[in-house]
């Protein structure tokens, strides 16, 4: 696998691992914590050099996962973690972005991850009550002290970014973006490409939906996030079905999975973009890798750029109060 760039010289595989479904919001694994050790380092040999998780996933027990798996391959991999959340009695309360409770993440992530320092330390969400040049400076010193490489900032908004970005250099922006979440587009790529930020799609496949393997008749079991998400109501998936109908119709000329359209899309938009697709499972994670050698072409591409908006999406895709953390 190729290697993409993020801002200011993080080296990254061009399609990383979003390791928060293994431990959360997907429902029971099917898997033991040993078999997830397993498909990280499985991923590891795949190429993938880049792994993305959170003290909130769990909480903690994620993290404790990714450093486990990647502890005996630590000098080739990129890890990438967050702070932000309030988390009491094992689940989160709201934000809290202040200095003294960044540091404190920053130390805890540090054991937890087995290593010595975190090499993307991203704001997970935008706290309000905390100016955003308070957070970057507090990065900018845990940098200066060897325990963080890079700082990012997730579903922030254009005006945040470029506050940021004046204090210290963001490396990168994790958002959501795919061919049914294009938000990022109007107002926050231009920032971006003007800065030198990357961007790090999450659920770059539309939450498993662009995959193809979700329809109207999916019964999703407990814990599983989506049974919470407007756009994954049965009448909204039934809706849908009729984009990721034209993807697979497209994957199949071009003998490539929906998939792997999705994310050779993404990948084409710009080279400063790593998506994030996560999985439980080695063969997605060889599917996602074998996306960076699909090749469509110019008019592929301008048909899926507008597809969104000729064929519609139905549906938010957070809930009414998740929807108010992002764009801050």
């Amino acid at each position: 696998m190729h290697t993409r760039t993020l801002g200011q010289g993080l080296d990254v595989s061009a399609v990383g691992l979003g390791c928060m479904g293994m431990s959360q919001s997907y429902g029971p694994n099917p898997g033991s914590r040993d078999d997830m050790i397993s498909v990280l380092r499985s991923a590891v040999d795949l190429g993938v050099t880049f792994f993305d998780t959170a003290e909130v996933y769990g909480p903690y027990v994620n993290e404790e996962l990714v450093g486990e798996a990647l502890e005996p391959v630590r000098d080739q991999v990129v890890i990438a973690t967050k702070f932000g959340w309030d988390i009491r009695d094992g689940k989160s309360v709201g934000l809290n972005s202040r200095p003294e409770q960044i540091r404190a993440v920053a130390e805890a992530s540090l054991t937890r991850l087995r290593t010595d320092v975190i090499d993307l330390f991203y704001q997970h969400r935008v706290d309000p009550d905390v100016p955003i040049e308070d957070v970057a400076g507090t990065v900018r010193d845990l940098v200066a002290e060897g325990k963080v490489r890079h700082l990012g900032l997730s579903e922030a908004s254009a005006a945040t970014i470029r506050r940021a970005h004046s204090v210290f250099p963001v490396a990168a922006l994790q958002s959501e973006y795919s061919l049914w979440t294009r938000d990022p587009e109007a107002e926050v790529l231009p920032v971006l490409a003007e800065l030198g930020i990357g961007l790090v799609p999450f659920s770059p496949l539309g939450k498993g939906f662009l995959t193809g393997t979700v329809d109207q008749t999916t019964s999703f079991t407990d814990g599983d996030v989506r049974a919470t998400i407007p756009r994954f109501s049965e009448e909204n998936r039934e809706a849908n079905q009729a984009l990721v109908a034209h993807v697979a119709t497209l994957a199949e000329a071009r003998g490539a999975t929906p998939g792997q359209v999705a994310l050779a899309w993404l990948l084409a938009q710009q080279p400063w973009i790593v998506p994030i697709p996560g999985t439980r499972r080695v063969s997605r994670i060889e599917e996602n890798a074998a996306s960076t050698s699909v090749a469509l072409s110019a008019d592929d591409l301008a048909d899926l750029d507008t597809l969104a908006k000729r064929i519609g999406v139905h549906g938010d895709r957070y809930n009414a109060m998740h929807m108010g953390y992002v764009g801050r």
